[in-house]
């Protein structure tokens, strides 16, 4: 060590020279950054080094010189250096590139077994913050990543300094980069709130942005018994605490309890949510006070400084408003009208009247209402007086009131070339529509000058005034507004002027003012506003009583009883909200080696992974961000190790997730809790070598379901069955194969390595919600539709599922399965309320779906052999099965059409009549019953209306009602005729049930009478009594 810096090979007397390459590369200074020439001492960069592995004392930096303090913005802009890299790290040394550390686990919130209610609670820091700043991230953090966006222009929208633009075929921001928008019912990522009830995607086009877990106090505690705490807490500022305890009987038998808690702070996140007592240590036998139990939810948080709530009702009138001021439903959005030509904000603002075009388009997006007297949302202005004008555009969608301020429309002040009473209005808006007719100079958002305006929708008509109307759309918003959906098609349309353009640009215009909440600015007017309701709480809402003094919770019930021990986590899997663990998720599936499948990079995120009886979602905790969710019904399986997990859903994708725990503790939790949540399974992994005529020895259709598997095989042998599904061959996932890549490797791979999810317990394919889902709405296209011919492959044969679908809709039922049956897919409409979801039956507290209207969904159902393809067989004789079901049939007569068919669809259409009368309180077994028929129906008419066998007709048309007894009917005509009896025995159990019901309402409506003119005499006798009692002088008696 050189002290002092004498001697330092920089100052002194230099080290003798060396034929050492390693030794005179550790001598080679490091490399200085770019910086502007002086004529000053150059300062010292980083440590001094020598020859070996020691460090050299640094010496203070020289004082820069007014020069190059004046460059000091250009230094800034740089990465500065990391002096103790060149230590260690060997290629630093070397003067190579440094390694990239991999991505730190995020720390799991705080309490461990919380379960949150939403998306932001799962964000809630304990961290203490700034005066002035919310809980939210900085600028720009969830805007695109992609440096063309910063610089995109076209013929509708220049770039300009401070804002992104958005052209179309952006994508949505998922993990690993831009992805595909979803399709329904799954949700975009940027509408995922709550986590603990189902979101159901109503439209095709979601609200975005939305804190609607804001009604959580609302729903679970206003009205109901429950404490609040209010206090300052010295590293949190004001605080408010409300909790409330919940009893529900469990499934076997006995009470579950949980609490309820929100915790607010000046931030904007809130902490909501549930811990079971079960995750809460041992209490006393009079119960739980709220001291002990905020010490286990919020450790951070100083018990000291709290006081209960006054009983004052304008303290639960304040959380209200504290906690839905984010929740609005009324919006205001400007329309600017750019004529051919113009460009300046000054044009669009001196336009007097509206063209033809702007016309159009104003009567395509809402209905012009007269303000003078208009009772609805008027967005400031004059309703009375007509001082901002006569009329206004108004419109609703998904419940928001929408009032444009069009510039058209309000006041214009001649000579004024402002037009500050126009601006006024159109200024103050947070989203602005500016409509270009054809010809107009494409827009350049620094032309607008305002402190609100955020974000810039421009639409340019194509063709107006004519029957091939259509617009462009592209989008400008600030930096620090995150992207947001719907998402632009490429090139940003164009799009008929129809009502799908109208949902399309509505739920645009909603989901970019609710993204701009999340811009600095108005953070920061939202968190001033908190801080004050919180400061007013705590200062004038509360009394003396401390946490120690306030009342424990449940000292009734829990009174006579100690409470038992923990029984550890497995109690705490079943809650109904999500649960979190700190992961790094990557895009793919990884395989045994760690190889990356559907990511070439392998970039893990650092993520949050929150399961809840509801949904998986993966939350970024350094942006706030989800960049992944799917529901649990869409989870189909997982392979796991001791510290990864490769999760599949939907139609086989996969996601990759590591965890940073003990090998096997964070991983068994999460696979004990998709067992509870989701009907997946664990996959397996099968190495399945070829034979000596290069075969596999199993059959696939194009989705990866198999169809078929020989006997005495390598692939039997190694447990594969009909009905499972593959999901990875060679390595690489189903979905990023295709079915051509697939089939070639399952033809040209000397040894095939598959995934494979097994069937259900019934043999039947697993399928996800939103496959069956789509097939549901599939199923009337796909009628009809031509069936592709494939040559057959030996050894896997890739066949197409609507052919095998024939294939067995025709069977009778007779023989083995043949080796290209499949299980059929049969429609089921299961009811909302009396087929509640897997997980509801796991937890008390799942909620249950308010919605009354049956749900379609589809099951499969295994169905017996088919009768050869290649002839007419008569029904009563039982053909061999045919080796293929692929095989081409012959088309069905008309005459067999015109008779067959009109009465299958009013079966049909009887079967959906019945379902839409039938009541809440309809069996589960009824509704198996209409599943049956209506699927029989279906089946019916797709065979009708497609490519099958001919079949003679037997018997009677009309047909009797068969008894149990009797054998099933084979023929078509038989089929028709048996639904036509079961239908009419359906029918006349459903009008006797409404008659017996109807008679039983009018007995208890007679009885209710009976009973209140009982108690109307029995009121008039009393009174007659007093009266005369009083007359006769005597003593009044109680005559109650």
């Amino acid at each position: 060590m050189w002290a002092g810096g004498v001697g330092s090979p920089r100052r002194g007397m230099a080290p003798a020279p060396t034929d050492d390459l390693f030794a005179r590369k550790l001598r080679q200074p490091a490399r200085p950054p770019l910086t502007p020439h002086t004529f000053e001492p150059r300062p010292t960069r980083g440590p001094l080094l020598r020859s070996g592995s020691d460090a050299g004392e640094a010496r203070p930096p020289t004082p820069a010189s007014p020069r190059a303090r004046a460059h000091s913005h250009e230094e800034a802009s740089r990465p500065a250096a990391v002096p103790t890299q060149l230590f260690t790290d060997p290629l630093a040394l070397l003067g190579l590139p440094a390694e990239e550390p991999e991505p730190a686990f995020p720390p799991v919130p705080e309490p461990r077994w919380f379960a949150h209610y939403d998306v932001q609670s799962l964000l809630f820091d304990w961290a203490s913050r700034p005066r002035g700043t919310g809980g939210h991230t900085q600028a720009g953090s969830g805007t695109l990543a992609l440096a063309e966006d910063q610089t995109a222009s076209s013929d509708l929208l220049l770039e300009a300094p401070g804002f992104v633009s958005e052209l179309g075929g952006e994508g949505e921001l998922g993990l690993g980069g831009p992805v595909s928008p979803p399709v329904p019912p799954a949700l975009p990522n940027a509408a995922v709130s709550v986590l603990e009830e189902p979101q159901n995607r109503t439209s095709a086009y979601s609200l975005e942005h939305a804190d609607l877990g804001a009604g959580y106090y609302r729903k679970y505690f206003y009205n109901k018994e429950h404490q609040n705490f209010f206090g300052l807490d010295e590293a949190l500022g004001p605080v408010a605490v409300s909790l409330r305890r919940e009893e529900k009987e469990g499934s076997g038998g006995g009470t579950l309890h949980s609490y309820r808690i929100i915790v607010r702070t000046t931030q904007l996140r809130t902490l909501r949510g549930t811990i079971s007592e079960e995750a809460l240590p041992p209490g006393p036998p009079r119960g739980l006070s709220p001291r002990k139990l905020l010490e286990h939810v919020a450790p951070r948080l100083s018990p000291t400084c709290l006081r209960l709530g006054s009983a004052s009702p304008k303290v639960p009138r304040t959380l209200l408003t504290l906690d839905e001021q984010v929740l609005s439903f009324q919006r205001k959005v400007g329309i600017l009208y750019c004529r051919a030509g113009q460009g300046s904000e000054e044009e669009m603002y001196n336009n007097q009247e509206a063209g033809p075009a702007f016309t159009q388009f104003l009567n395509l997006l809402g209905k012009v209402v007269r303000l003078k007297g208009f009772e609805n949302y008027r967005a400031q202005l004059d309703t009375k007086t007509d001082s901002t004008g006569t009329h206004s555009l108004y419109t609703m969608y998904q419940d928001h009131e929408i009032m444009f301020h069009v510039s058209t429309m309000l006041p214009y002040t001649p000579n004024n070339q402002q037009q500050l009473l126009r601006k006024r209005h159109i200024g103050n808006n947070i989203v602005t529509i500016v409509f270009q007719e054809p010809g107009s100079k494409p827009f350049c958002p620094t032309t607008i000058r305002s402190h609100f305006q955020h974000v810039f929708l421009v639409v340019r008509a194509q063709a107006p005034c004519t029957s091939h109307t259509s617009y462009r759309v592209a989008v400008s918003r600030t930096q620090d507004t995150p992207a947001f959906g719907p998402v632009l098609p490429p090139g940003g349309g164009p799009f008929p002027a129809n009502a799908d353009f109208r949902a399309f640009l509505l739920a645009k215009a909603l989901n970019g003012e609710q993204a701009a909440g999340h811009a600095r600015q108005f953070m920061e007017l939202a968190t001033r506003t908190r801080q004050q309701y919180l400061q007013d709480l705590a200062t004038n809402e509360v009394t003396t009583t401390s946490l120690d003094s306030a009342c424990r919770f449940g000292l009734p019930s829990l009174g006579g009883r100690r409470r038992a021990s923990p029984r550890g986590a497995g109690s705490e899997l079943q809650a109904a909200g999500a649960l979190v663990w700190g992961v790094r998720a990557a895009p793919g599936a990884r395989g045994a080696a760690g190889a990356q499948a559907g990511s070439p990079d392998g970039t893990e995120v650092p993520c949050l992974l929150g399961i809840s009886a509801e949904a998986l979602v993966l939350v970024v905790p350094r942006n706030g961000r989800v960049v992944f969710n799917c529901a649990c019904r869409d989870v189909l399986a997982w392979t796991f190790s001791e510290q990864q997990l490769d999760l599949y859903h939907g139609r086989g994708e996969a996601i990759t997730l590591r965890f940073d725990q003990p090998p096997g503790q964070a991983v068994g939790e999460v696979v004990a809790r998709l067992q509870l949540v989701s009907r997946g399974c664990e996959t397996r992994e099968l190495a399945l070598p070829r034979d000596g005529q290069g075969r596999l020895g199993f059959e696939v259709d194009t989705e990866g379901f198999v169809t078929h598997v020989e006997r005495f095989t390598f692939a039997e042998t190694a447990g594969l069955r009909p009905g499972a599904r593959l999901l990875r061959v060679c390595g690489q996932t189903l979905p990023n194969l295709g079915p051509e890549a697939a089939a070639q490797l399952l033809r040209s791979a000397p040894k095939v390595c598959i995934t494979v999810l097994p069937p259900d317990e019934s043999g039947r394919p697993r399928r996800s919600f939103s496959e069956l889902y789509r097939l549901s709405l599939q199923e009337p296209s796909r009628r009809g539709a031509p069936e592709p011919v494939q040559d057959e492959v030996p050894g896997v044969a890739l066949m197409p599922t609507k052919k095998q679908l024939l294939h067995v809709c025709l069977n009778d039922g007779s023989g083995p399965p043949g080796p290209g049956d499949l299980a059929e897919e049969r429609t089921e409409f299961l009811h909302s309320q009396n087929s509640p979801s897997p997980c509801s039956s796991l937890s008390d507290e799942a909620p249950v779906l308010p919605n009354t209207t049956p749900d379609l969904l589809l099951a499969t159902t295994t169905k017996p052999p088919a009768p050869s393809a290649g002839r007419e067989t008569p029904p009563t004789q039982d053909g061999p099965a045919s080796p293929s079901g692929g095989e081409d049939r012959g088309d069905p007569g008309p005459e067999l059409r015109a008779f067959f068919l009109p009465r299958t669809l009013s079966l049909r259409n009887s079967i959906s009549k019945i379902m839409s009368e039938a009541g809440s309180e309809t069996l589960e077994d009824e509704w198996q019953s209409i599943s049956e028929i209506a699927s029989t129906c279906n089946t019916i008419l797709e065979s009708l209306s497609r490519e099958g066998q001919p079949i003679p007709e037997s018997g009677d048309a009309k047909g009797t009602p068969k008894s149990d007894a009797e054998p099933e009917p084979r023929s078509l005509s038989e089929k028709v005729s048996h639904l036509e009896s079961m239908l009419r025995k359906l029918q006349e159990d459903l009008q006797k049930e409404k008659a017996d019901r109807a008679a039983l309402e009018e007995e208890v409506r007679n009885l209710r009478n009976n009973n209140r003119r009982l108690q109307a005499a029995s009121e008039s006798t009393a009174t007659r009594l007093l009266l005369a009692s009083k007359q006769l002088g005597s003593p009044t008696t109680d005559l109650a």
